[in-house]
């Protein structure tokens, strides 16, 4: 049997700005994805995807000759989309007359957004011996910060460049660190609506992404939680503004008194928050139940 583990995602800064080359600063969390793999004698692949709670949510069975041929069914289609990327990559991948009995299995709940489909690319790219980037961009597109924190242990400094990857290692561990939460808003976000909406988003982009990647800077290097979240603010202002949206702190949580980040598409999935060991307390009050602090999350 064959073993493959991917680390989930958050992205910190550069949200939206990354797509267009901006710095953003990428965190890989404790939760992810793994995928077992056991060669079958027929060219038949056999899928099956458990959540967290070990629930079947996901199978299938493919005939390879017929691989090509797309379901009407979402999930099937788009797990076809990639094994045919993923041959396109590597034409030996699922190629010699044998099939595979494959099994997925989550370590956080399927609504989190932590990178369900990074997390399945990045193990597929490592099961067929492709680069994932280029299986992603092949695939689900997007900017590929999520494949690069499947791939890393540490916080990474991440931009692209001609669709070329950087992925930069830093050091993000500092003295505040018990001062960071991550709030679950109770609602996943359409990773592709949010892109969506900043490629209709009028605006000089490249000003944007000048701006975003100073403040990525700022962030990793920042001294005291007061300048972190001084930063945190000023990133939620200048996109906010870029994309006409009323940050979420001024929309729901106003009356908060640290700081109130939005990650990855503005909506849904994340925020980060700064505060103090009460602050679990203030947002689930207000239903929001899962508040994770940054040591339990974040690898």
């Amino acid at each position: 049997m064959e073993h493959y583990y991917s680390n989930g995602k958050l992205l910190i800064s550069g949200e939206y700005a990354v797509l267009d080359g901006a710095k953003s600063l990428a965190l890989p969390a404790k939760f992810g994805q793994s995928l077992e793999v056991s060669l079958l004698d027929v060219p038949v692949l056999i899928w099956e995807s458990f959540s967290c709670e070990k629930q079947l949510w996901f199978q299938a069975e493919i005939q390879l000759d017929n691989l090509k041929q797309l379901s009407s069914e979402p999930k099937l289609a788009t797990l076809q989309k990639i094994l045919i990327a993923a041959q396109e990559l590597n034409p030996e991948f699922l190629k010699d007359g044998k099939g595979a009995f494959v099994q997925t299995f989550l370590t956080f709940p399927n609504e989190w957004g932590l990178g369900t489909s990074s997390t399945l690319i990045n193990n597929i790219a490592s099961w067929a011996k492709i680069d994932a980037f280029t299986l992603l961009n092949n695939s689900f597109g997007g900017s590929g910060y999520d494949i690069a924190c499947a791939q890393n242990d540490t916080p990474v400094v991440y931009k692209t460049e001609n669709l070329i990857a950087s992925v930069e290692p830093v050091s993000f561990n500092p003295e505040f660190i018990d001062n960071i939460y991550f709030v679950y808003l109770n609602k996943k976000q359409d990773s592709k609506e949010g892109i969506q909406l900043y490629r209709d988003t009028e605006g000089n982009k490249n000003e944007f992404v000048s701006v975003i990647t100073s403040i990525t800077d700022k962030i990793v290097l920042a001294d005291s939680l007061s300048e972190f979240e001084n930063f945190l603010k000023e990133h939620e202002q200048v996109t906010g503004s870029f994309l006409n949206i009323i940050p979420l702190q001024e929309q729901l949580f106003h009356d908060y008194p640290g700081a109130i980040k939005s990650l990855g598409a503005w909506g849904g999935d994340f925020i980060l928050v700064t505060g103090d060991r009460n602050t679990p307390n203030y947002f689930i009050e207000r239903g929001f139940d899962t508040v994770i602090a940054y040591r339990d999350m974040i690898l």
